[in-house]
């Protein structure tokens, strides 16, 4: 069988199972679809929170990024595995001790505000928005390639999919389903890169490979290999940063501080049955997720070195079968624009213009390609890349459908409605997300990573200030909470439009507010929300006694004396 048999066989054998998993776990009552009922084992949980954490822009685009960027990519390993610890150790236990549905219905309450609530609504729709946009950008990319459709069609086809299980079976139905779904992407991840580190540096295990001697007896490391070769090319060294340090500082610490914030993750510690039991399936979701993340650099620098080894300064009519492939997908484009028939793959250094265009989102999926791995590999790959968006963007919908049905409508604007309605309106909600989560996937603003970073840029500046000062602050109100809150996103988001979409000819930085890119400016719309919500807080009204009380209830374990007096 060819590659796209193999991979017609895994996509329809997985999307099968999903089905038929969402059938089995279908939602019955609003409790089933919000938080599966409250009755996940924390294994169960954890391998379920790994699956919705680790998206396309973790299987598919993290690699491809770091393998184009090299030690600046760095950024999304260190900040998306340093947040997710913070969030497991600093947020999760108390918001599941609140025991609330979703992140605005803690905010609403916690700030007895109906405002706060709605303003977090907007914030918790905006952020998913902009972070599903890159998961089905992700699904379009898998089938534009394996299955031989165009990427609206393979959008089209993802949307489906996730209508059907994510509607249908809402969060536990999903939790469910991310189980299976880690199981193959994380296979998916693993196999290849177990193969191709054997074949590079004769090493099992790809971490060792990653800082072990090659295998042509030449002696030489793989990254100083790969440093000689981005040399030649006209590429800075592999191993050498070329970003500004504040910038490096400022893009980590939005990663770290928007993963705390997003609500599609914080709702997963409300679907186990009690605290303890949110803190130990928070370490197994670590575990799960550090399989995949410690892997990444040793598939960004294989996939980088035996693509300068198969491409550059190589004939296009010799041109290897993975390349002519992925040209008719567009994600490859060669302009011979001297004319010599060879492909010149330069870099700035290089007084040769570059005439290949590379996306890097192609990256882990062609890898096993280009190191000629079994078909069934290559098909295994497309599977798993397909897992890690769909689960990820079936959690983001469900923010979404709860954050209109039960936040906006229930709470807010229609508080008489029955159970069933709520829950036909929650589904009904998800639908619509799912045709503009397909429209913005067509139409992508950037490459999966990066669009996945403004999403976390949009959490750091918006939720987490609010959620910290919530849990640990007894004099924080609503109006420094709200004023916060909207300067922060707003911030923000004008930020990342101004220079992304635009005046993208002015998106270097050379213009940037103190070298700050659009990825990293979350963090500076974060510490305005911190400021701003402190400042108002202490020339307004103290919170009712209640609300404090309630944040002692959250914070201080029962039996602790005196200790709820400390007062921030």
């Amino acid at each position: 069988m060819n590659v796209q048999a193999w991979t017609f066989i895994m996509v329809a054998t997985s999307f099968a199972i999903y089905i038929g998993v969402a059938l089995w776990a279908r939602a019955r009552s609003t409790g089933d679809f919000y938080v599966a009922g409250g009755s996940v084992h924390p294994v169960v949980n954890g391998m379920a929170t790994a699956a919705d954490w680790m998206s396309a822009a973790s299987f598919i685009s993290m690699a491809g990024l770091i393998s184009f960027m090299g030690r600046d990519g760095s950024v999304y390993l260190m900040g998306w595995t340093g947040g997710y610890v913070l969030l497991a150790l600093l947020l999760a236990p108390y918001l599941r001790k609140f025991g609330k549905y979703t992140v605005p219905d803690f905010v609403g309450d916690r700030y007895y505000s109906q405002i706060a609530r709605m303003v977090a609504v907007v914030c918790a729709i905006f952020v998913s928005f902009t972070y599903v946009t890159g998961q089905m950008r992700g699904v379009g990319i898998v089938f534009s390639r394996f299955l031989d459709v165009e990427i609206t069609t393979g959008v089209f086809i993802g949307m489906g999919i996730v209508f059907f299980y994510a509607v249908l079976g809402g969060m536990k139905g999903i939790t469910y389903t991310q189980v299976a779904q880690y199981c193959l992407l994380i296979f998916a991840y693993l196999v290849p890169a177990i193969f191709i580190s054997m074949i590079m540096t004769g090493h099992v295990i790809p971490q060792f490979g990653f800082g072990a001697t090659v295998t042509d007896g030449s002696g030489q490391y793989l990254l100083e290999r790969l440093d000689g070769l981005n040399h030649a090319l006209g590429f800075s060294a592999y191993t050498d940063g070329s970003k500004a340090m504040q910038d490096v500082f400022f893009i980590t610490a939005a990663l770290m501080v928007g993963t705390a914030g997003l609500p599609h993750v914080i709702v997963r510690f409300y679907t186990v049955p009690k605290v303890a039991a949110a803190r130990i399936s928070a370490g197994w979701a670590l575990l799960f997720i550090a399989l995949l993340y410690t892997t990444a650099p040793s598939v960004a620098a294989f996939a980088r070195t035996n693509l300068l080894n198969t491409v550059a300064d190589a004939p296009y009519e010799q041109a290897p079968e993975w390349f002519r492939n992925w040209e008719t997908t567009g994600l490859i484009r060669f302009d011979d624009r001297n004319g010599d028939g060879r492909i010149q793959y330069t870099g700035p250094a290089s007084e040769v213009e570059n005439e290949l265009f590379i996306d890097r989102d192609i990256m882990v999926l062609a890898n096993p390609e280009i190191a000629r791995l079994p078909d069934w590999v290559i098909g295994l790959v497309a599977a798993g890349g397909l897992a890690a968006a769909l689960s990820t963007a079936a959690g983001l919908l469900l923010v979404i459908s709860t954050a209109i049905a039960h936040d906006l409508f229930k709470r807010g604007l229609s508080r008489n409605i029955s159970e069933r309605t709520e829950l036909i309106t929650a589904r009904f909600a998800a639908g619509i997300a799912v045709c503009i989560a397909g429209y913005f996937g067509i139409n992508p603003p950037g490459f999966v990573a990066q669009v996945v970073a403004f999403a976390f840029g949009l959490a750091a500046a918006s939720f987490f200030p609010a959620i910290i000062l919530g849990i640990f602050s007894r004099r924080m109100n609503k109006e420094g909470a709200v004023t916060g809150m909207i300067i922060g996103i707003s911030f923000t988001a004008i930020y990342i439009i101004y220079f992304k979409f635009l005046h993208p000819e002015l998106n270097n930085s050379e213009h940037w507010w103190w070298g700050i890119s659009p990825e990293g400016i979350g963090t500076l719309g974060m510490l305005l929300n911190f400021c701003t919500a402190w400042l108002i807080s202490r020339f307004t009204p103290r919170p009712p006694r209640s609300v404090v009380e309630m944040v002692d209830r959250i914070r201080v374990p029962s039996g602790a004396g005196k200790a709820h007096e400390i007062s921030i």
